[in-house]
């Protein structure tokens, strides 16, 4: 009896060593389903495209914000010139920033520089995204602000801001900074995107195909982005009874918030407070004096741009004169956009018997 009591008891123990086992087994997977779980809704899904544009974008910030960045100038076979690179790439020339790749660093002595972010509107988007390292295929949009001040008139003032709008990209990733200057606090957020049509807007606020006698003709542009402009790729046409004319512009970059004045003759040009003029005379595209390369009587000029993985150009906006319009210029006259709609239809155009290049009211 003795031997069969041992036996049982040892099978009880053994038995109940399993159950203890099991119980503390199946716990164990419990805490790691848990911890798998949150750890997937902190770190997020395991999508690489995603992973590259959080990476992509938490990286972009920290070179952004931790030194005064740089500039290498580019020879004309691509290779680097690293002799002549700086660190104070805010100082440059825009044309030779638009040569060159700039890594936009926003520091000096621990803090920011309000100079470098002002410089910001001499970098195009593509030559940003290029000095922090990003793909071809990606596009962003960076927004500079205040985000508290002992100054109430100051709180919530944008610095800068400019790229590509997240709405027209197939997946984005964003990420952000503080930084504390004197009493006020200025957010920085850079948002990457997976490719999306970049905002190369160009708007034309009013155009002279009927100069004064002697004058050039002239197209005024204005653009809307803190971010430079490359003009390569960009494309001028003009349709008339009379006379079909293209032009697709291959070099010049224009700043950010910029003014700029397409002439015929860039010599006798009035120019107002014009950041950029740009000759087309010698382009056959606008005339001067007794050449009318624009029709007098009526016309269209369509302002267009090809992105690079584009064929066929995308036309940015047009204007239209003479035929049904009513617009029908004397000499001394000019076409002006008057509101805030863009793409403009004919309505938001008027005559001004008094022209007014370089100044957008």
């Amino acid at each position: 009896m003795v031997s069969i009591h041992s036996s049982l008891e040892r099978d009880e123990n053994g038995m109940t060593a399993v159950i203890e086992f099991l119980s503390a087994f199946t716990l164990f997977l419990m805490i790691l389903t848990a911890f798998l779980s949150l750890a997937q809704l902190e770190m997020g899904s395991n999508d690489t495209s995603v992973d590259r544009l959080d990476r992509a974008a938490s990286q972009g910030i920290d070179r952004m914000t931790s030194d005064g960045g740089w500039f290498v100038p580019v020879f004309a076979d691509g290779s680097y010139d690293y002799e002549n690179s700086t660190s104070d790439w805010h100082l440059q020339p825009i044309d030779n920033l638009n040569g060159g790749i700039v890594l936009a660093g926003l520091m000096a002595q621990n803090s920011l520089d309000f100079d470098r972010i002002a410089a910001l509107g001499n970098v195009t988007e593509d030559n940003l995204a290029r000095g922090l390292g990003l793909s071809e295929k990606f596009s962003i949009k960076l927004e500079i602000k205040i985000s508290e001040s002992n100054d109430e008139s100051r709180a919530n003032m944008i610095l800068f801001t400019g790229g590509t709008d997240r709405g027209s990209a197939q997946a984005s990733s964003s990420s952000f900074k503080e930084i504390q200057v004197g009493q006020e606090k200025f957010l920085i957020i850079l948002e990457v995107h997976n490719g999306g049509r970049k905002a190369n807007n160009l708007h034309i606020t009013e155009i002279s195909p009927r100069s004064v006698s002697g004058s050039p003709e002239w197209i005024e542009l204005y653009n809307p982005n803190n971010f430079a402009i490359d003009l390569n790729g960009w494309s001028l046409s003009h349709t008339s009874p009379n006379l079909n004319t293209n032009l697709l512009l291959r070099e010049g970059v224009i700043s950010g918030n910029s003014i700029t004045i397409l002439s015929g003759d860039v010599n006798i040009q009035p120019v107002g407070d014009a950041d950029h003029v740009i000759d087309l005379g010698s382009e056959g595209f606008l005339g001067v004096g007794q050449i009318n390369l624009l029709d007098d009587g009526g016309g269209v000029v369509k302002l267009s741009y090809t992105q690079l993985n584009e064929f066929q150009p995308f036309e940015v906006m047009r204007v239209t004169w003479g035929g049904d319009t009513g617009f029908f210029l004397t000499p001394s006259q000019s076409l002006k956009h008057v509101t805030d709609n863009f793409p403009p239809g004919v309505e938001d155009w008027e005559i001004s018997s008094t022209p007014s290049p370089g100044l957008i009211e």
